[in-house]
């Protein structure tokens, strides 16, 4: 399957970050002109039903095997946009064959460095086939990883007619790093008993828990002056913007966070005397957790405003996701087949939660929705110019679909 390596160099090639605030969907269009290439790419390795929705959806699907149609049918899906923290326009991807363990220099005009001493995830690789950055961009392994490795596998089946399955639906969405990922996706027309997410990170990782999560926007209304003449005038937006910020436990961010631990992350701030904004996203594994820093939040807005007015502080909450473990419970068999897939295939599984949220966790707590857990993809240090991709981790996850769906056929 060394062909997914192919498949990747490929799609990295084409810049798809989303955006953040836009009203538009998707928030990019070149995410539609990637969809549409990967629709070809569908149609020429021989899949059905392939079709590119007003949202940017691609969707396509193979056939269950003669007889086999009794058998359960398999999303597995993928994101097209790359994070708009750093540029995807221009990757330049640099493959490292037979890594030997040290520094891997990016840019070495700018000193930029992928070091083992810095991400000692690196030390588990060497020998093998790492694909890395030109260090101006991010790589994109987030998740056009994920998207390889599903057409890797698709091609996989289709040219090998004896690997019985049943009905296999693949799904590819935009916007997912700006939270809208699966926010006009038709669950229920896509037509699948369960799916999964391929937007993990290294070999093995499984990932069926993930964090409850909510964004607040903080709104501060202050009054200008003239500096000479502002005593007991001055209200200062931009400061008290700053004592908010300070009011919230500052061990509980994500600096300072792992694991089960939830957080707050002020992602964005802006700010002038009279005007002064803030964006968190809040984040808890358990929804009561979650709900006690929806009320943090709130808790500080009254403080200010009793200091400086009614109304010098707003709070807006809005909640975004929920943890999909408890959906996970109830269909056992999901997460059974991933781990006997991997095995078989000599795999260790690495079972972890999810310090953040996919495609498929808001599809498993969706009313409409279906059990749809992560699988890794072999991607390392996401959304920063240290990213890079393990080939041979990529071409396990191919594996990995491919034996999945064989598995859910034998069983039925």
């Amino acid at each position: 399957m060394q062909a997914a390596l192919e498949r990747f160099l490929k799609y990295v090639t084409y810049d798809t970050a989303s955006a953040y605030e836009e009203q538009d969907y998707p928030s990019t269009q070149n995410q539609k002109v990637f969809a549409q290439m990967l629709a070809q790419e569908c149609r020429q390795l021989g899949l059905g039903d392939v079709m590119v929705d007003d949202y940017g959806y691609l969707t396509a699907t193979l056939p269950a095997t003669p007889g086999y149609e009794g058998a359960p049918a398999i999303g597995f899906l993928a994101h097209m946009d790359t994070s708009p923290d750093l540029s995807g326009a221009n990757v330049r991807p640099r493959v490292v064959e037979n890594y030997d363990g040290g520094d891997i220099p990016l840019d070495p005009e700018q000193g930029i460095v992928l070091s083992p001493g810095r991400y000692p995830s690196l030390t588990a690789y060497v020998g093998q086939t790492l694909v890395v950055t030109d260090g101006k961009t991010l790589l994109g392994a987030d998740d056009k990883a994920g998207i390889a490795a599903i057409m890797e596998a698709m091609a996989h089946l289709l040219a090998h007619p004896e690997i019985a399955h049943g009905k296999i639906r693949i799904g590819f969405t935009p916007d997912e790093e700006v939270g809208n990922g699966v926010k006009y996706f038709d669950a229920q027309g896509f037509g699948v008993d369960f799916g999964y997410t391929l937007d993990g990170g290294a070999l093995g990782e499984f990932e069926y828990e993930n964090f409850n999560a909510a964004q607040a926007k903080v709104s501060v209304k202050g009054v200008s002056s003239h500096p000479g003449s502002a005593k007991d005038v001055m209200v200062n937006a931009a400061l008290i913007a700053a004592e908010y910020a300070m009011a919230l436990p500052q061990g509980e961010t994500p600096a300072n966070t792992q694991g089960y631990e939830g957080f707050y992350h002020l992602r964005e701030q802006s700010g002038t005397v009279e005007r002064a904004q803030l964006t968190y996203i809040l984040r808890d594994f358990e929804e009561d957790g979650l709900q006690r820093r929806k009320a943090m939040m709130l808790e500080v807005a009254k403080r200010l405003n009793a200091r400086y007015g009614e109304g010098t502080v707003a709070v807006e909450l809005q909640d975004q996701y929920a943890n999909m473990a408890q959906r996970l419970e109830e269909h056992p068999q999901v997460k059974h087949l991933a781990l006997e897939a991997m095995a078989q295939l000599g795999v260790t599984p690495v079972v972890m939660p999810i310090r953040g949220g996919t495609d498929g966790a808001m599809l498993s707590t969706r009313p409409d929705g279906f059990p749809c857990p992560n699988l890794f993809t072999g991607g390392h240090n996401a959304h920063g110019r240290y990213e890079y991709l393990v080939a041979e981790s990529l071409e396990m996850a191919a594996k990995v679909i491919c034996r999945i769906v064989h598995l859910a056929a034998q069983a039925d």
